[in-house]
Order: structure tokens, then C-alpha cells, then sequence
């Protein structure tokens, strides 16, 4: 995939990340199809509140990634697919598993299917850091084993088999980008940074959080858009899988500090046993080895280390403390 100027289709376009990366790719010149779930109220989910400039550039096709057909059709006229859709909240995954198989893997197989019918040039599926489980060494590289420690992960170590499997059939032009625990503007507060800005932001001064001790690579949402583009454009990545993180760890306890720190608050941290994930579920230490992907394209963190961590949680927390985009937030009920 050498020229910006083809066609790149963006399922979950809609979401956190799927959106950040479909308002890079316009601005660095990209002919975009933004693929958004459909739904009664015509909403593109995050794109909605994308400037005017970027929204009168979007070609958006409403559909469903579990729709064989509708996938096939919006891939359509297209030369590469970065393939984001997905179901991510993990304790959601506990009661509702099914869901999870039927979008995480059907819809990746639909992708898949779809992109080698159509003899598309590249296929950037989206993994997970969760497919690693518990860290048994660090830092984690693409070679570390695979552990399903949630219905979430296992549907997602399942897709990637899927994806693999077509490049070793079929020779299709895939890769596997692995993000590690993402975070910026726009988050769901099921995941533990916005929970914790919006709290805080709310005026409260006690965060309700579950376990502290387990660590994470956080990466902010720029760095993995540009993950996605590097990607994208690299001949080197077929047939890879590539991590994606900052290659910092840090715990969630420590978070919570630092995040305090950048608001100027002071804070009691309650742990909720509800918040918590079953014993044998928990990962308790992510920490990235990006060195592959460093190597096979043009990518560098550039919120990496304690100083890069610290930056991308300013400028979150600038966004999460406007009033417009707080108001969105629930903040007094957990999500899950």
C-alpha cells in the first residue's frame, strides 16, 4: 500500500480510536469510507462532533460488521481496510460472550472474506495487549504466549488466528497491529483513565476504581493512529503481528496519583468489589516490547516514559474537563 490517494475503508470508525484515526488519516490527505454501526438515529457515533472540515470529507457507510454483505459493499471501490470494529468492554464480555464471538470473530471473518474477494492490497487488523494475559516475561513481545483470561481476549485471540490464517491460505495482504491500553479524548469511562478524570473532574474527591496493583502500557490515541498509518503503508508488515505501546509500565495506583498530580487534587482512592474482575481473569502486568514495529516502518512513540505518559494525560484530562464533553459521562453509575 505505497499511495495515500487510494481508498481506505475505517470499520469502527464510530468508536474512541476508529475515530481518531479516521480524522488523521483526512488530514493527512486520505480518501476515507468511515464504516459506522447503524442505528434508527443516524448518529456517526464520535465522528459526529468532528470539525466541518473534516465531516464534509467523510464518506460514511452505516452498517453492521456481521452483515457479510453489508461488509462486502462498503468495502466496495476500496484498496485497504483497517479493521477497528469490535466489542471491548471486558466485563461486559462476562455476560454476554456470545455477542463477542459473533462481532469480534464473525465480523473479522466477514473482513477477511470480503477484502480477499475483492483482492484488496493490505488488511490492518486490529488485536489486543489483553491476548497476552498476565505477563510471564517483559517486556512482552509478539512472541509471547497467547491466554483467552476473559471472553473478550479469547474472541480476539480467535480473530487474530482468523487473519493469520488467511495470510497463510490464501496469501492475503494482512497484518496485526496489537495496541496496548490506549487512552485520550473521547474514551468510554468503562476503561480506568476516564473513570478516574471524571470523577475528579465532577468535583469529587474519592475515585472508586477496582484492583491498583496490576500494571498497564498506556499509549495515547495519536500514538496509535500513526501506528495504523505506519502500518498501513509498509510492504515489511504482512504477515506480522506488531505491538503497539509506549514501551513505559506503569501501575493503576500510580495512575491515579499521577493523574491527580496534572488536575492539582488530592484524592481518596475506594476500592468497589464489584469493580473488580474475577481472580483468575485479572491481567496484572502489561508492558510492551514495540521494537518490531520500530523496526518495520517509520513509527515512534512520542508520548512515551513517564514524561510522554504525563503529557497525554494533560492533554486528556483538558478535554474530559470541559463541561460539553464531561456532560456526556454518567459519571455516578459504573460502566461497564
Amino acid at each position: 500500500m505505497s499511495s495515500i490517494q487510494k481508498k481506505v475503508l475505517v470499520t469502527g470508525a464510530d468508536g474512541f480510536i476508529g475515530s481518531h484515526l479516521t480524522e488523521y488519516l483526512l488530514s493527512r490527505g486520505y480518501d476515507v469510507r468511515a464504516f459506522v454501526y447503524y442505528n434508527s438515529f443516524n448518529s456517526w457515533g464520535w465522528l459526529d462532533e468532528s470539525p466541518k472540515e473534516i465531516k464534509k470529507e467523510l464518506d460514511i457507510f452505516a452498517g453492521d460488521v456481521r452483515d457479510p454483505n453489508g461488509v462486502k459493499e462498503a468495502m466496495k471501490g476500496c484498496s485497504a481496510v483497517l479493521h477497528l470494529a469490535a466489542l471491548v468492554a471486558i466485563p461486559y464480555s462476562y455476560h454476554s460472550p456470545d455477542s463477542y464471538v459473533d462481532t469480534n470473530i464473525k465480523g473479522t471473518l466477514n473482513v477477511l472474506q470480503a477484502a480477499r474477494d475483492l483482492d484488496l492490497e493490505k488488511v490492518v487488523h486490529t488485536s489486543t495487549s489483553e491476548v497476552y494475559g498476565t505477563a510471564r516475561f517483559v517486556p512482552i513481545t509478539e512472541e509471547h504466549p497467547l491466554q483467552g483470561q476473559s471472553p473478550y481476549s479469547a474472541t480476539k485471540i480467535g480473530a487474530d488466528q482468523l487473519a493469520l490464517s488467511f495470510f497463510l491460505s490464501f496469501d492475503s495482504p494482512v497484518a496485526i497491529l496489537r495496541p496496548f491500553n490506549t487512552y485520550g479524548p473521547r474514551q468510554s469511562a468503562r476503561a480506568v483513565i476516564p473513570t478516574i478524570i471524571t470523577q475528579l473532574a465532577s468535583g469529587q474527591d474519592k475515585v472508586c476504581l477496582g484492583s491498583l496493583h496490576p500494571t498497564r502500557d498506556f499509549s495515547y490515541v495519536d500514538d496509535t493512529a500513526k501506528a495504523f498509518e505506519a502500518v498501513l503503508l509498509s510492504d515489511r508488515t504482512v504477515g506480522q503481528v506488531l505491538n503497539a505501546g509506549s514501551g513505559f509500565e506503569i501501575s493503576i495506583g500510580d495512575t491515579v496519583n499521577l493523574i491527580a498530580e496534572v488536575m492539582g487534587k488530592k484524592v481518596e482512592i475506594i476500592c468497589e468489589a464489584h469493580r473488580l474482575r474475577p481472580e483468575k481473569s485479572e491481567v496484572e502486568r502489561l508492558w510492551a516490547d514495540n521494537s518490531r514495529l520500530r523496526q518495520l516502518t517509520t513509527w515512534q512513540p512520542t508520548y512515551d516514559g513517564l514524561d510522554g505518559f504525563r503529557r497525554g494525560l494533560a492533554e486528556t484530562v483538558d478535554w474530559f474537563s470541559d463541561q460539553e464533553n464531561l456532560s456526556r459521562y454518567k459519571i455516578e453509575n459504573y460502566n461497564v
